[in-house]
């Protein structure tokens, strides 16, 4: 419970007891009330449970779920580049997809590092004809996310109809980018996700967008403040070439995270203004 609710980033401090945040403090403090003495609240994680077994057996089923959740990023051995460590991703045991190199990363994740790296099989890559489209969207995606987010990643998966040959069959793109900015040592921590899924429907010669997008930050030297916003939404576009699909595609998605960053300017800016002492 204590790990799988870390703040974006600091799930390593949770588990090790090197830095806990007043949240996980109060919350430990809360949690024991009911199960423990207090005498063990200012104890680490490990003490608490006063048992390896018991921590581990913890970690790993904790650390894969908290991982996948905040899509972390890890950088594969061999000078690779990196791979989002993502439930679209997952093949099986701890191995990921990364479809920008056609690569698998083998993935330990109480450690969160990458340890090995394989060519992935004809049978986990999507068929020819897929691929244009899902590389031409994520060469796009890559453009916006380095402009947009300038420490962010992300990727473009196919999750379903890889197996599509050619044109009348639909099939399902998902795009997800990661962003982070941990500053631990100033207090602070902040991330961003979201997650686009593009229905590619031949019939009807339609793409359909919907997107689950969300902000979390911390603040935890004077107080704590945490942010944990959550907003989804729907577009469509025509159903294009690979490249004016990918285009479209990016402009949409695009547009939608900007209005909503912009909303969430304006929802803090008020929010300021309506303390007293903000001034």
């Amino acid at each position: 419970w204590f790990l799988l609710n870390a703040p974006a980033g600091e799930i390593q401090y949770v588990a090790k007891g090197l830095s806990f945040s007043l949240q996980c403090r109060f919350e430990v403090l809360r949690f024991l009330a009911f199960f423990l003495i207090f005498t063990f609240f200012l104890a680490d994680l490990k003490s608490v449970l006063n048992n390896d077994d018991v921590y581990d057996e913890a970690a790993s089923e904790a650390f894969p779920v908290y991982n996948k959740s905040h899509m972390i990023c890890l950088e594969m051995p061999g000078r690779f580049g990196d791979v989002l460590v993502t439930s679209y991703g997952e093949l099986q045991g701890n191995e990921y997809l990364d479809p920008k190199t056609a690569q698998v990363a083998i993935v330990d994740h109480v450690k969160q590092v990458c340890t090995e790296v394989r060519p992935a099989t004809d049978e986990e890559l999507p068929t020819p004809y897929v691929e244009e489209y899902r590389c031409a969207l994520e060469a796009e995606m890559l453009k916006y996310v380095s402009e947009a987010y300038p420490k962010g990643s992300c990727s473009v998966y196919c999750i379903n109809g890889k197996d599509v040959e050619g044109p009348g069959s639909d099939f399902e793109l998902v795009a997800v980018i990661s962003a982070a900015r941990l500053s631990p040592q100033n207090f602070c921590t902040g991330s961003w996700r979201s997650i686009w899924n593009i229905e590619c429907k031949d019939d009807i010669q339609v793409l359909e967008l919907k997107g689950k997008l969300q902000v979390g930050a911390h603040y935890f030297e004077e107080g704590n403040v945490q942010l944990d916003a959550k907003h989804e939404c729907r577009d469509s576009t025509m159903f294009q070439s690979p490249d004016d699909g990918a285009i479209a595609i990016a402009s949409l998605i695009r547009h939608h995270e900007t209005e909503y960053l912009a909303s969430l300017e304006v929802v803090f800016n008020v929010w300021l203004i309506s303390i007293p002492c903000a001034s």
